[in-house]
């Protein structure tokens, strides 16, 4: 399975939401990070082909997505942010409404819900009303529906959002199992949630492709470095408005400060070694000063 993005621009109006942007995708997991409003949600669309492209082109396996039709919709799997479910029924009946809408017959349908149910971690709840459900389990019905036609594409939008910190680990556990053999695409802001998970990172700022890679390697990418200080309260305006601050912590003797500077920030700081959230504020990040003066 390879999909390619060939010079893909959308925009609204004046407003262009994804600009010429040229990534080719193979199985394995694919984490797409941005800060909100990069343009994920609009490139996942068009992958999904609920939205045409301005101009370039997507395609799988050499072939255009918008003019194979059902033929490419029948290899997908979509997780919107926002997904859509009658609140009556229970998940069972809901999974297997959705099953008849993607064509399934009435016997193998059975048996793929049934299996997803157990897969997601949903058998305890399988005959629970969906509007009873927790988020972390309305998720987890989600995966299940997007699983339901075995895809070779399987497209998850903030699957996360809103998740206490345990469904987010056993949603990206969930994940990773269901990820052999097929290209997943998981966009979010959260840099936990692909950071051990994704084979490829993908940075988007402004509708762009910023920068590509493992973990490691966007890492080594950053020409700044990062370093740890300590500084009075009276003194974190300064660093603030003159430094991208990683974490503040404060001490009962001043605050702990995690700096990203090509300079040694102050005369005690040291170095630290990157993480990949350093990463995001190293690309996504502004000082104070950048602002103009807005937090």
């Amino acid at each position: 399975m390879e999909l390619n993005i060939i010079d893909l621009t959308k925009k609204f109006g004046k407003f262009t939401a994804v600009n010429h942007l040229n990534v080719t995708m193979t199985n394995g997991v694919y984490g797409l990070l941005g800060v909100n409003g990069a343009g994920k949600t609009t490139l996942m669309r068009m992958i999904c082909t609920l939205l045409g492209p301005t101009s370039g082109t997507i395609t799988c396996d050499g072939k255009d997505i918008m003019s194979m039709g059902e033929n490419y919709r029948k290899k997908l799997g979509y997780l919107p942010q926002d997904f859509g479910f009658y609140p009556e029924f229970t998940v069972q009946d809901y999974l297997l409404y959705i099953a008849a809408i993607k064509g399934l017959r009435p016997v193998v349908a059975k048996k793929r819900v049934n299996d997803l149910i157990s897969g997601v971690g949903l058998s305890k709840a399988a005959n629970k009303k969906m509007r009873k459900l927790s988020g972390g389990m309305k998720r987890r019905a989600g995966i299940a529906q997007a699983m339901l036609n075995d895809p070779a594409v399987l497209v998850l939008d903030e699957p996360t959002a809103g998740l206490d910190p345990n469904e987010r680990i056993r949603f990206r556990n969930l994940i990773s199992e269901l990820a052999e053999n097929r290209l997943v695409l998981l966009s979010t802001h959260i840099v936990s949630d692909i950071e051990y998970i994704a084979n490829e990172i993908l940075l988007m700022r402004e509708g762009e492709l910023v920068h590509r890679g493992t973990a490691a390697q966007l890492i080594a990418s950053m020409k700044e470095s990062v370093w740890k200080c300590y500084a009075q309260k009276k003194d974190v305006s300064h660093f603030m408005k003159n430094y991208k601050i990683s974490n503040m912590k404060s001490e009962p003797d001043g605050v702990e400060l995690r700096i990203i500077s090509n300079e040694r920030p102050a005369m005690d700081a040291v170095p630290e070694e990157a993480n990949l959230e350093d990463v995001f504020l190293y690309y996504f990040g502004e000082k104070v000063s950048d602002t103009n003066g807005a937090i």
